[in-house]
């Protein structure tokens, strides 16, 4: 039970157990809310990472250095805790007061040392008011703000040379500053230059693939205090620990992303979730849907589902309920905001619903842990929390009101951009149920590949395919082979270096286009071809897609004078599909002495190349120089 989850934590730390049962006392902290957090980020801050890592190699690492104007040291406690909740292990560099400057520009500081994945550089209001004179006037704070601006669009553009990510944030505007101005049409100007500056501080992540911008006003406008003049004025802390600690979960969703752990795909319960009452029992038009005020609790809960939908969301349903009247219910009734269309599965049978979430993982080709399950019955998601630990489970009390906010909260499918490839995601899988009735119909996988008339083009990465490359990296777990991830920024850098190919592979059959599912990351090293990384979206998988990237690479580097092609396969917890992929194809095993830490490496002679399979067409050309 959660209330249990800070005790158990503390017995752990008390009997020394918390580096070796981390993954279990994330899953414990991802229980807790509030109070309980600071005091548990700090038991995890002792933890000594190595220790961590060798109890468990697998669990992913981030690390992030810390920065800024004020006094910082209630942020690593917290952003251990937020880290530890999503699975992923922290590193975190605290630098020194009030050294932000000097830490983004020397690359020898301690911070650039740390080469951090995440690199927060806090900002607060004193960073504008420690050098407006006094008495000043609005125009005075402008002057400061635009100059503090200007700055740290210098401080970005120098960063995006070194790897990582720069996250900066918006500024609060405390009363305390703004009441020191007598006249309302003073504070008027002062509130909006300060919005202005703050509007140029966002705009830097649209210029700047490298850099972030957490907006603070959305956590503020949920009771977040912003400053507490007493630890402002004598320890510099310029931001409330409430505000640090709110300030880490966004930072975590952040790291989540980076460590390729974005869920996918939102999966609802429908009676007392969806909408009120009970289908069987009071029948469609008995139903609590967008009548009445908890009607409309639960129509705008529909609405913001949908809207995730529209940006690459997969939404399923997973009910205890006769099939035909849910289908007919989403179909036919006059006030549901969801239609069958917005769902890429509907499961309603009488089975336990942990049964129902892996079979809705089979048709839909993903992993559970892929699945963020949102249930009203305790006793339901107790048991899939027990049956399928992978999974995230949402508490969804009986108050519909709160159910947007409790899908919303921990931010399961925040991405750095939303692509075209995103928009017609759910619209893809659909097509993806229709292939697989198009299976059934055939005494033969041969046959039915045949009759797909799949078709695959590769060809050289563009630069407005940077967005959905780095997206592959960052979302592709079971078809990764080496399980890097990468930031636009990164990527950018493969595409702008001449020694390096990045080839895209895009997918159409008979019942519509797969859009960009794959990427190929190449190098040239003398006379070899290194295939760097290979990814494929689980969409295409067992179609004969690999084998036809692997064949044109292949041809491709004997075609421009290489004597072999060497690929590198890093074993994760979820890419082990993939595990003989290259010996499958004709690469043999290099010595062992030869691999890199715990990267296995392959070489291909370029003697007998694989064909493309024939039931494919492949268009690619085949002369470009890696």
């Amino acid at each position: 039970m959660p209330d249990d989850a800070p005790a158990a934590l503390r017995a752990l730390a008390e009997a020394g157990r918390l580096a070796a049962e981390f993954p279990e006392a994330g899953r414990l902290v991802a229980r807790l809310r509030g109070p309980e957090l600071p005091s548990i980020g700090r038991l995890l801050a002792r933890l000594d990472p190595e220790e961590v890592t060798r109890a468990h190699p697998d669990v992913p690492q981030v690390s992030i250095g810390v920065t800024g104007h004020g006094t910082l040291g209630a942020l690593p406690p917290a952003l251990h805790a937020q880290l530890a909740r999503h699975g992923l292990l922290a590193r975190v560099t605290l630098a020194d007061f009030d050294h932000y400057v000097l830490d983004l520009l020397d690359p020898d500081s301690p911070l650039n040392r740390a080469r951090p994945d995440l690199t927060l550089c806090v900002l607060d209001p004193m960073i504008v008011f420690d050098e407006v004179p006094v008495p000043w006037r609005p125009q005075d704070v402008a002057r400061v703000a635009a100059e503090k601006v200007e700055l740290l669009h210098k401080l970005a553009t120098r960063f995006a040379e070194t790897p990582g990510t720069l996250v900066l944030n918006t500024l609060p505007l405390p009363r305390a500053h703004s009441a020191q101005l007598v006249d309302h049409r003073s504070r008027a100007q002062l509130g909006a230059l300060w919005r202005d500056a703050n509007s140029r501080l966002l705009a830097l992540a649209e210029d700047n693939p490298s850099v972030v911008v957490i907006d603070l006003d959305p956590l503020i406008a949920e009771g977040v205090p912003a400053v507490d003049e007493r630890l402002s004025t004598y320890a510099k802390a310029h931001l409330t620990e409430e505000l640090l600690a709110a300030y880490a979960v966004e930072v975590g969703h952040l790291a989540r992303q980076l460590a390729g752990r974005v869920k996918k795909c939102l999966v609802l319960d429908l009676d007392n979730t969806l909408w009120g009452g009970v289908l069987g029992d009071d029948g469609p038009e008995g139903i609590e849907i967008g009548d009445g005020y908890r009607g409309e609790a639960f129509h705008a809960f529909q609405q913001v589902v949908r809207q995730l939908g529209s940006q690459g969301v997969l939404i399923a349903a997973v009910s205890k309920n006769e099939p035909d009247a849910v289908a007919r219910t989403l179909r036919e009734h006059p006030r549901m905001a969801l239609r069958e269309d917005d769902f890429v599965h509907v499961i309603a049978n009488w089975r336990p619903k942990h049964d129902n979430l892996r079979a809705l993982a089979d048709t839909l080709n993903l992993s559970t842990d892929a699945f963020v399950f949102a249930d009203d019955s305790t006793f339901e998601r107790e048991l899939v929390r027990r049956e399928l630990p992978g999974v995230t489970v949402i508490d969804i009390d009986g108050e519909p009101a709160r159910h947007r906010s409790a899908v919303l909260r921990d931010g399961w499918f925040d991405v750095r951009d939303v692509t075209a490839d995103d928009r017609v995601r759910a619209a893809r899988y659909r097509e993806e149920t229709a292939r697989k009735g198009f299976l059934d119909g055939f005494d033969s996988t041969d046959d039915y590949l045949r009759e797909l008339g799949t078709r695959v083009r590769i060809a050289p990465a563009t630069p407005d395919q940077t967005p959905r490359i780095s997206q592959l990296t960052l979302r592709t777990n079971q078809f990764n082979l080496t399980a890097e991830r990468l930031q636009p920024a990164d990527v950018r850098a493969r595409t702008e270096d001449p020694a390096t190919l990045t080839l895209t592979v895009h997918a159409h059959d008979r019942f519509g286009d797969h859009g960009l599912v794959g990427a190929l990351l190449t190098h040239r090293d003398g006379d070899t071809l290194h295939l760097d990384n290979f990814l494929l979206s689980c969409r295409v998988f067992s179609r004969g897609i690999e084998e036809a990237c692997l064949s044109h690479v292949l041809h491709l580097a004997r075609d421009t004078g290489a004597t072999s092609v060497r690929a590198r396969y890093r074993p994760t917890g979820r890419n082990h599909r993939v595990a003989d992929l290259y010996p499958r194809y004709g690469f043999t095993r290099t010595p062992p002495g030869e691999d890199d830490d715990d990267t296995l490496t392959f070489d291909h002679p370029l003697t007998a190349i694989p064909p493309v399979p024939p039931h494919l067409h492949l268009d690619a050309p085949r002369r470009d120089e890696p």
